[in-house]
């Protein structure tokens, strides 16, 4: 489930929809939880899908580290790409808030660490990185995880409206985490390695 102070709009033809914070959502707030109603679909289910569906899956999901392809029921799956990302994914089943996100902006993730399966050439924004790759996660998630760190303890000063969504036991590990009791997971831990 997509924080709920978004909303969906149309940004533009090149990118068409995308998701803008509506409020102001602060750096370390959680921004995204895989929730009961998100749906997973298997590489068997996906190879028996006629194509028309085949195509929605290819646009609107992401895959996660064993290979399924994970669909957002709600309009989370319009979060656009930029190679300069207010959001990252941890390796919670959660994605985070890594810069403040000011009214009117879009939540944007960075596809690397989606596992895309083709590489592709989003719209230039003056990065060193031009294309999204497929084992982007291998290259980038040193960075990533430092920026993750660097917001990780704010969870728990900020108010989370997602935090509900949590299951207890990651709730617990957050807890763990931020007390210096267990490490923070790499993002790595998402890299669907292929064949």
């Amino acid at each position: 489930m997509i924080h709920p102070h978004t909303e969906l709009r149309f940004i533009n033809n090149e990118i068409g929809h995308g998701v803008v914070a509506t409020q102001f959502i602060p750096a370390g707030t959680i921004t995204w939880v895989l929730d009961e109603l998100d749906r997973e679909f298997t590489t068997q289910q996906f190879s028996e899908m006629a194509p028309p569906f085949q195509n929605i899956l290819d646009t609107y999901s992401y895959r996660n580290s064993k290979g399924n392809y994970v669909l957002c029921w709600d309009h989370g799956r319009f979060v656009n790409h930029s190679f300069k990302s207010n959001c990252l994914s941890t390796a919670y089943d959660f994605e985070i808030a890594v810069r403040d996100i000011h009214p009117g902006e879009q939540l944007t993730d960075d596809y690397g660490y989606l596992n895309v399966d083709t590489p592709f050439q989003p719209s230039e924004e003056g990065t060193k990185r031009k294309i999204v790759y497929p084992d982007d996660l291998e290259h980038h998630h040193k960075k990533w995880d430092k920026k993750i760190a660097a917001v990780f303890p704010k969870i728990a000063t900020l108010p989370q409206p997602l935090a509900e969504l949590l299951p207890k036991k990651t709730k617990e590990r957050i807890e763990a985490i931020n007390a210096g009791n267990e490490e923070l997971e790499s993002i790595l831990t998402l890299y669907f390695k292929r064949n």
